[in-house]
């Protein structure tokens, strides 16, 4: 296997799902054979095969992998809610040596696994752990996702530190337009200014998805 990444982001709903995509998308543009991962899905709906979520799909159906869906989100909750306390509702607690386990099982099919994470970067995933462990335990480096919007710089610094103070690897960061009101490019000269990282991608705003643009979008990660 070549390289693998985690994909974080200063909050939820700024865009890690299109950012993993199109990532996924880039890596196979150079002739890779790339997996994607969600190893943690809340707000699933109900199919006869069990519980899904849309986002993993998508992974699944871009990586066009013949595995068993559990190996690309081996926890799938119903409630939109922090994943610790969709699993507390039902009695079950996420352990980490599985989510592992389905990771290393897809890293032996591919050259290259993309993991997105769940919210941001200080999500629980049990009653001691959060993604830090996952992504140590994991040991690939992280790509923090900026959703630009008021407020994202406050964001992005406190997360890039913490995630560089957990004793993780700060790969760069996706500058992701999410508010179509907002001009974003004075928060991306800060940031630029201020993480000792690169910008791996500065996206286009877009009203719907499009991977391959998105995926152009990525000039940096070789």
């Amino acid at each position: 296997m070549n390289q693998s990444w985690f994909i974080t982001g200063t909050d939820t709903e700024i865009g890690k799902t299109w950012c993993t995509l199109a990532l996924i998308q880039h890596l196979k543009n150079q002739g890779l054979r790339v997996a994607g991962m969600k190893p943690i899905a809340a707000g699933c709906y109900e199919t006869l095969a069990g519980l899904r979520n849309s986002d993993a799909q998508q992974i699944l159906e871009l990586s066009g992998l013949d595995v068993p869906y559990d190996w690309i989100n081996p926890y799938a909750f119903a409630p939109p809610i922090a994943p610790h306390l969709a699993a507390a509702q039902i009695g079950q607690s996420i352990e980490l040596e599985i989510i592992i386990n389905k990771y290393q099982q897809l890293a032996t099919q591919v050259d290259s696994v993309v993991i997105e994470g769940v919210g941001g970067w200080r999500v629980p995933m049990n009653a001691t752990q959060s993604l830090k462990d996952m992504v140590l335990a994991m040991d690939v480096p992280v790509i923090l996702v900026v959703g630009l919007r008021l407020g994202c710089i406050n964001h992005a610094l406190l997360s890039a530190e913490t995630i560089i103070g957990d004793g993780c690897t700060l790969a760069g960061w996706i500058a992701n337009p999410i508010d179509s009101d907002f001009d974003g490019q004075a928060s991306i000269d800060t940031l630029s200014e201020r993480l000792d990282v690169p910008l791996l991608a500065q996206m286009p705003y877009l009203d719907s998805q499009d991977i391959p643009r998105l995926a152009q979008g990525i000039c940096l990660i070789k």
